[in-house]
């Protein structure tokens, strides 16, 4: 039997132990176990619990439960709330602008938490409402948070750009970078779409917002939404509440940008940093709140880790197969221009996405196709930031897209299918942004190389 016929083999097990219903974490490790016993000698059962160890056994994965640690803090905090109204202050006034300040708000959010479910959850919770109230169509409003959630793998601090990084041993600090200019660019696809819908609508009149205007009547409103006229001293006014955010996120990439920290370290500042900052903002922390804070890190990181684990297993099984060698060997050996492959690629993520989680992507696909990544010539930074656009489609795209049922769960009264119907241009718009950075990967490739030497 050759080679790639039994890696074929191990994917499809993996398939399937997926598809019955088994965890991801699991569903690896079955796979690794099985495929130990039917192509290996029984002797490999014996390092089973090493390779565990052994993946586990990386200083560099502390990061992870410290950036979580991290994002659970903000999550339990008023910050969402002040993010969503100073983005609604500046850009409230545009066709859709409760919706872009919405994805704005997440764009900023996906910077202190690191995570699309926290993200979609927390600035959901007060903008679905606000734009159901002033009459956005459910579609248009919970699509912008399905969408604007995604940004939280994007934009750093980001675990997943972590755990690509720990897998292909590039370094952090450049992923980080990398993805800056990215989560812009994305933010800003997401509003342009977000405009183009709404004035699409309005000519066809199928949209009438309700509009009010607390310049003209004198009154502040309290309530975030509508397309409300500000004062520039309310703008500048209201940015104070997002200032201490910037600064810890300044702060925390500073360091790890300069070199004074690796990114355990920056991240255990940040998670200390973001605790004293919500204590002293929003006087919430209190003993419950810390335990519902570690009940939800510990919950995050034990899955991420065990999917690290094990993953891990199944990535050194393979290699004892030379299943990665063999295919690498063999993209070499086609000859094919490297942008065949590079869709190729994308198509495979494109797929995987929508059944399984980004983590879960980068580590089992990543020993396999990283040295056909490198043999092919790609930027490493670049093709790591444009692999998480790809898997940005997955939380959108069913049956499995995490950010969808998040957003269904804050927003029971709305139909699945109004969901759907709302998010799944977004995933044209995703392919956009990787067409963009595939055509000017100076985008990606450029902060690294200003701030980092090239």
């Amino acid at each position: 039997m050759s080679v790639l016929t039994i890696g074929a083999i191990v994917g499809l097990i993996l398939l399937l132990t997926l598809a019955i219903g088994i965890p991801v974490a699991f569903a690896l490790g079955l796979t690794a176990l099985i495929s130990i016993g039917l192509f290996l000698t029984p002797a490999e059962f014996a390092f089973f619990a090493d390779f565990v160890f052994a993946s586990l056994n990386d200083f560099g994965l502390l990061a992870i439960p410290l950036f979580v640690l991290m994002g659970a803090i903000f999550g339990h905090s008023k910050a969402s709330q002040d993010l969503l109204e100073a983005a609604h202050v500046w850009v409230g006034r545009l066709p859709g602008g409760l919706a872009m300040s919405s994805v704005m708000a997440c764009s900023v959010f996906a910077a202190l938490t690191g995570s699309s479910p926290a993200t979609s959850a927390a600035i959901g919770r007060i903008a679905i409402p606000e734009m159901t109230k002033r009459g956005y169509p459910n579609g248009l409003a919970t699509g912008a948070i399905v969408a604007g959630g995604t940004l939280g793998i994007l934009i750093p601090p980001s675990v997943t750009l972590i755990l690509y990084g720990i897998a292909t041993e590039t370094s952090i600090g450049r992923l980080f970078l990398g993805g800056v200019v990215p989560g812009i660019l994305v933010t800003l696809l997401f509003c342009l779409w977000i405009l183009a819908v709404v004035l699409s609508s309005r000519r066809r009149g199928r949209f009438q917002q309700q509009t009010t205007d607390a310049g003209e009547s004198g009154e502040t409103s309290q309530v975030i939404g509508g397309e409300e006229s500000y004062t520039w001293g309310q703008r500048f006014g209201v940015l104070t509440k997002v200032i201490p955010f910037a600064v810890l996120i300044a702060c925390v990439l500073g360091v790890l940008y300069l070199g004074i920290a690796t990114p355990s370290e920056a991240a255990g500042v940040g998670a200390l940093l973001a605790l004293i900052l919500v204590a002293l903002l929003y006087r919430s922390v209190n003993l419950r709140n810390i335990m519902d804070i570690a009940l939800e890190t510990t919950r995050t990181s034990t899955m991420i880790l065990m999917i690290v684990a094990f993953s891990a297993v199944l990535g050194q099984v393979l290699s004892f197969l030379d299943v990665p060698q063999e295919l690498a060997q063999l993209v070499a050996d086609l000859q094919v221009n490297r942008w065949v492959v590079f869709v190729i690629m994308n198509l495979l993520f494109l797929f995987l996405g929508c059944f399984i989680p980004p983590v879960a992507i980068i580590l089992v696909t990543m020993p396999v196709l990283f040295p056909i990544i490198t043999e092919l010539g790609f930027d490493p930074v670049w093709f790591g930031v444009v692999m998480t656009l790809n898997m940005e489609m997955g939380l959108i795209t069913p049956p499995v897209g995490l950010n969808l049922y998040v957003v269904q769960g804050i927003a029971p009264d709305i139909p699945l299918r109004d969901i759907l119907a709302g998010s799944l241009p977004y995933v044209a718009v995703l392919a956009v942004g990787i067409v963009i950075l595939a055509l000017f990967p100076g985008l990606v490739t450029w902060l690294p190389n200003q701030t980092l030497g090239g």
